[in-house]
């Protein structure tokens, strides 16, 4: 039976993890069981049941007050995706016992990890390869929605 994923993209503060949350209160009311991935080493809380938190493999605050590294924010984020990367055993041990076969990944929104790195293509093939079917979901405030020139830099 095929699995499921979606990739929920977008800047900070753009939805993700509020339409992560409504996507799993809309399923539970049809009986259906949607799981939720945290991707964001640098998330503090959520408004829905995790089945997998990256902050169990790897933190950014834990990455930013080693001495040794010497990262700020958006290195430490950097740091802890690259580390995921070098990491998918890590998760394939947590989805390859799952019998649900529709699985959220709630992704950081820092867009250089989008452009600048290849962890997100990465973590793709690494799902096809373990039979998933991948869409990306971006999510941009509505505000953006508004102006013509706000929505194309989004």
């Amino acid at each position: 039976m095929p699995r499921y994923a979606q990739l929920v993209m977008g800047p900070a503060g753009s939805g993700k993890s509020t339409y992560c949350s409504t996507l799993v209160q809309h399923a539970e009311t049809l009986n259906r069981s949607v799981q939720v991935v945290n991707l964001d080493p640098a998330a503090e809380h959520f408004n829905y049941p995790v089945l997998a938190d990256i902050r169990e493999l790897i933190q950014v605050d834990d990455v930013m007050e080693d001495d040794s590294l010497r990262f700020g924010p958006n290195g430490g984020l950097v740091f802890c995706m690259e580390y995921f990367a070098n990491n998918f055993d890590w998760l394939e041990d947590t989805l390859g016992h799952m019998e649900d076969d529709y699985i959220l990944f709630d992704c950081p929104g820092q867009i250089e990890l989008y452009t600048h790195l290849p962890v997100m293509k990465q973590l793709v093939d690494q799902l096809q390869q373990w039979e998933f079917r991948v869409c990306g979901v971006f999510l941009v405030d509505s505000q953006f929605m508004v102006e013509s020139f706000k929505f194309i830099s989004a």
